[in-house]
């Protein structure tokens, strides 16, 4: 089979009907799908034999051990295709979502990412927090402008992509015990240098129901996953002959001052808050944002969620030269 997909499943029964038609009806039909059950005990199991019946590239396993992460190390171990994509169980794909990731990974060859447009559905109304991340995803993939914003935010929609094998098995795979998985998956792409093809061709429906894993798994509970995004900005783009500059003091610079000073990582810390400017916060004094300019060799983080504010700072940082993904990085 040239690509394989691997879906985990856990109590998704209300949905596989239309997620399992969605992948029979791909234009593409070279395909394996490779379905975990993660001991569902809603009768996912027997309803994914009913489809292995009707269509033998349907291959089902139970999880050996439990959790989405070793389900899909599994599925990733009995695969067989040249090609791996991901899939969600309450997901539906658009008709030629597998043919246009993989022609577009065929064109550009080895070390490549093929990922396209989503758009979330739900059966009840949909928050606009949704709504706001599925656009910012397609307009990442329309401008090809998606690690440019890595830490601000997973920026590859987790059953959304394809690469080959090859490239998933140098990137690590499924091995890190991690979450979010996808976002630590992601921050591989990034680390391995693959470069990523934004398809713009809306290519997923994304469901949202009250029973996602993001929002009941105690592993999802925290938002802005901050040690996880500092962690990789140490490894991959700190660098320490550059002053390091926290912009915001609000909950998330507070989370990333605390991870910073516990790893003995110097810095200075600004805020917009006059009224916090000369206190000291763990330690670090705190300044208005002009302190920046009296700092050479900046590399400044931004803490600031308001969208009014990150205007007012991407302002700034055009008006004194500093290049994101370079100077400044956007952590929200």
């Amino acid at each position: 089979m040239s690509v394989s997909i691997l879906m985990p499943v856990f109590n998704a029964a209300p949905y596989l009907e239309k997620c399992l038609n969605s992948i029979l009806k791909q234009s593409f039909q070279e395909w394996e799908l490779i379905a975990v059950d993660d001991h569902s005990t809603d009768g996912s199991w027997d309803k994914l034999c009913s489809f292995k019946k009707l269509d033998s590239r349907i291959k089902v396993f139970p999880n050996p051990e439990k959790g989405i992460i070793h389900a899909l190390r599994f599925a990733l171990q009995q695969s067989t295709g040249q090609w791996i994509s991901r899939m969600d169980a309450d997901d539906i794909m658009a008709t030629d979502k597998i043919e246009v990731l993989l022609q577009s990974l065929k064109n550009a060859g080895p070390g490549h990412l093929s990922t396209g447009l989503v758009a979330y559905f739900s059966d009840h109304p949909l928050g606009e927090g949704y709504r706001n991340y599925a656009r910012w995803l397609n307009q990442l993939a329309l401008n090809d402008e998606h690690f440019q914003h890595i830490y601000k935010e997973c920026v590859i929609p987790s059953p959304c992509w394809m690469l080959s094998k090859e490239d998933l098995i140098r990137v690590g795979g499924f091995e890190p015990d991690r979450y979010p998985e996808d976002y630590d998956l992601c921050f591989r792409f990034y680390q391995h240098q693959l470069k990523v093809i934004g398809n713009a061709q809306l290519l997923h429906y994304w469901r949202d129901h009250g029973e996602r894993a993001s929002r009941n798994q105690e592993v999802y509970e925290d938002n802005f996953f901050m040690p996880l995004k500092m962690e990789y900005f140490v490894r991959l783009d700190y660098d320490s002959q550059r002053k390091l500059v926290i912009w915001g003091a609000g909950k998330k610079g507070k989370r990333m001052a605390q991870w910073l000073k516990k790893e003995g990582v110097p810095f200075t810390w600004v805020c917009d808050n006059e009224k916090k400017w000369g206190h000291s916060v763990y330690d670090n004094l705190l300044y208005p944002p002009q302190k920046i300019l009296s700092l050479e060799n900046v590399q400044v983080l931004v803490a600031v969620a308001s969208p009014t504010g990150q205007k007012e700072i991407q302002h700034f940082a055009q008006e004194h030269h500093l290049e994101n993904a370079r100077d400044i990085f956007f952590f929200c």
